[in-house]
C-alpha cells in the first residue's frame, strides 16, 4: 500500500489522525447434500426441526462420523486461497452453552486446522490493490437457531442447522477501511461461488462475518479490539465498521479505555451495542474431540483437488486484460459473478470482445440493474445478445438501431436477424439512396452548407439530419464520408 493511500484511509480525530485495524472471521457454509458429522439433510428452508438426525439433537450414544465431501470443500477452498494445505488437523470440542447447542459444546478445530495461511488479492475502484493475508480455515458445526418471536412468553429453538458445516476463514488484521472490508468479502464471496464450496447466499445466512475493530495512531501498537458479530450484509458491515471505529475514537480522546468485548450492530440505529464481553480462547476450554480421530489427509487426495480448480477471478481478470485488452473495471465488473462472466464468454467467442464487454456491461447489465434482476432471470440469452452484436459486425443494423433490436428481444423474445428482416430494420448501406438523403439536407440548409465549408466541425450536424431522415437506418460510416466529400473536407 503506498503513502498516499495510507493517508486516505485515516480517520481524523478532535486530537489528531487514527488508523482503523480491521480482521474478519467469515463463516461460510459448505456445500454440501448432508451435515458435518450426520447424513441429515442441509437444505434451506425447511420445517423447523425437519432436518435433525439423532447425532444432531446429541440423542444419548450418538457418535459423529465425519462427511468426507466437506472435507473436499474445505481443501479446495483453501487452494482457491493460495493457502497451505494441513494433511493433520485435529477436531475439537469447544464448550460453552447455549439453548441451541444441544451437545453443550460445539465441534471445531483450534490448534491444528485443516487451512493454514493464504491470501485473498482485494482491487478498490480507486486503483488501489491490497493484499488480505488469510490466518487459517477450520471446519466446524453450525449451531441451532433461537426463535423469540414465536410466542409471547417462550422461546422456540430450530435445530434444522445445527450440525451443518461451516468454514470459519480468519483473516489477519491487514485491512484499513470500511471499504477495503466491504470489498474484502465481496472478493471472499465471489471466490467462494466460483469454487462452489459455499453459495455465498447471506439473506440465508450461508455466509456471516464477524468483524474485529480497533484504533490506534498511525505507526503504534494494535489497540484493543471489539468483536461485532453475525454481520449478514456487506452495506451493513460498512456501517457497522464506521460506527465502531468513531465510538472508540472518542472514548479514547475523551480519556476512556476500550473494553474488549462481543458486540452487535442494529441496523435501524445504525450503531452497535455492547452484547458481553469478550470470552479467551481458555474459556472455552478447547480439548481433542474423544469421538473423532485426527484427519490425516494424503497428498494425492489434496493433489487430485487442486487438479479440478476452475479458473478464479484474479487469473480470469488478469486474462481478460491481457487476451482481450479490456480495461481493469470492465474486467472487475465481468468477474465479479460467475454466472456473468460465463454469459459473457459466451456472447465474446469468436467475436471482438471488447464490444461484447460493451454489450454485457453497458446494455445488459444496465437493464437488469434497471429492473432488479440477476443475470439468471435475464430474458436475453447469451446467442442472442452475441447475434445482435454479429448483426452489427456485419454492417446489417447500425449500433442505434442494434439498441431498438435489443429492446424488441428483451420484451418479445426472437432471433435477432429474423426480427431485423422482418421489421424491415437493415441498415442502409446503397450510397445512391445515402446521398439522395445528403442531397437533400444540404438543399434545405444552403447556409449551414458554406458554415460548414469553413467550419468542418459542423459535419457532424449534418451526420445527425442524414441519420433522421432515414429513420437512423443509414450507415453513419457512409453518411460520413459523402457529406465530407461533398463538403470538400474529406483530407482536413
Amino acid at each position: 500500500m503506498d503513502a498516499k493511500s495510507e493517508k486516505s484511509n485515516l480517520i481524523a480525530g478532535e486530537t489528531g489522525d487514527w488508523e482503523v485495524i480491521i480482521g474478519m472471521e467469515v463463516h461460510a457454509q459448505v456445500t454440501s447434500n448432508a451435515k458435518l458429522f450426520s447424513g441429515a439433510s442441509t437444505e434451506f428452508g425447511g420445517e423447523p426441526n425437519s432436518h435433525v438426525s439423532l447425532v444432531d439433537a446429541a440423542m444419548p450414544g450418538m457418535l459423529p462420523v465425519i462427511n468426507e465431501a466437506c472435507v473436499a470443500q474445505a481443501v479446495k477452498t483453501g487452494l482457491g486461497l493460495k493457502a497451505e494445505i494441513n494433511l493433520y488437523s485435529v477436531f475439537d470440542r469447544k464448550n460453552y452453552f447455549y439453548p441451541d447447542l444441544p451437545q453443550g459444546y460445539q465441534i471445531s478445530q483450534y490448534k491444528n486446522p485443516i487451512v493454514g495461511e493464504g491470501e485473498v488479492i482485494v482491487d478498490l475502484l480507486s486503483g488501489e490493490r491490497v493484499i488480505v493475508g488469510i490466518e487459517r480455515l477450520h471446519l466446524e458445526q453450525d449451531a441451532g437457531k433461537s426463535l423469540h418471536d414465536q410466542h409471547p412468553q417462550n422461546s422456540y429453538v430450530d435445530l434444522n442447522r445445527s450440525g451443518v458445516a461451516l468454514m470459519e476463514i480468519v483473516s489477519k488484521p491487514d485491512i484499513r477501511s470500511s471499504e477495503q472490508a466491504k470489498t474484502y468479502v465481496s472478493k471472499l464471496r465471489t471466490i467462494l461461488r466460483y469454487l462452489g464450496t459455499c453459495d455465498g447466499n447471506m439473506d440465508q445466512g450461508s455466509l456471516r462475518a464477524d468483524v474485529n475493530v480497533s484504533v490506534r495512531r498511525p505507526g503504534d501498537e494494535l489497540g484493543t479490539r471489539c468483536e461485532i458479530k453475525n454481520m449478514n450484509s456487506i452495506r451493513f458491515i460498512g456501517q457497522a465498521i464506521e460506527y465502531e471505529a468513531r465510538r472508540q475514537i472518542e472514548i479514547i480522546e475523551d480519556g476512556g479505555t476500550i473494553d474488549q468485548e462481543t458486540r452487535l450492530f442494529d441496523a435501524k440505529t445504525g450503531e452497535t451495542r455492547s452484547m458481553r464481553s469478550k470470552e479467551e480462547a481458555h474459556d472455552y476450554r478447547y480439548f481433542p474431540d474423544p469421538d473423532l480421530l485426527p484427519l490425516e489427509l494424503t497428498q494425492d487426495f489434496v493433489d487430485e483437488i487442486a487438479s479440478s480448480l476452475p479458473e478464479l477471478p484474479d487469473e480470469k481478470r488478469a486474462r481478460f486484460i491481457a487476451d482481450y485488452g479490456l480495461t481493469p473495471y470492465d474486467a472487475d465488473v465481468l468477474v465479479a459473478e460467475r454466472e456473468s462472466v460465463d454469459y459473457f464468454e459466451d456472447v465474446a467467442k469468436g467475436r471482438d470482445a471488447k464490444q461484447a464487454a460493451n454489450w454485457v456491461i453497458n446494455e445488459l447489465f444496465g437493464r437488469l440493474n434497471k429492473e432488479g434482476l440477476t443475470i439468471n432471470d435475464s430474458p436475453v440469452s447469451s446467442a442472442q445478445l452475441g447475434g445482435i452484436v454479429d448483426l452489427i459486425k456485419a454492417g446489417t443494423i447500425s449500433g442505434k438501431i442494434a439498441k431498438d433490436v435489443f429492446d424488441i428481444v428483451w420484451s418479445e423474445g426472437g432471433d435477432p436477424a429474423e426480427i431485423v428482416e422482418k421489421r424491415g430494420m437493415k441498415q442502409v448501406t446503397d450510397t445512391g439512396a445515402i446521398e439522395k438523403a445528403v442531397d437533400e439536407v444540404f438543399a434545405a440548409n444552403p447556409d449551414k452548407v458554406e458554415q460548414a465549408k469553413e467550419k468542418p466541425a459542423m459535419a457532424g450536424w449534418f451526420v445527425g439530419q442524414v441519420m433522421k431522415a432515414t429513420g437512423g437506418k443509414a450507415s453513419p460510416q457512409a453518411v460520413n464520408a459523402l457529406i465530407k466529400a461533398k463538403l470538400g473536407i474529406e483530407s482536413r
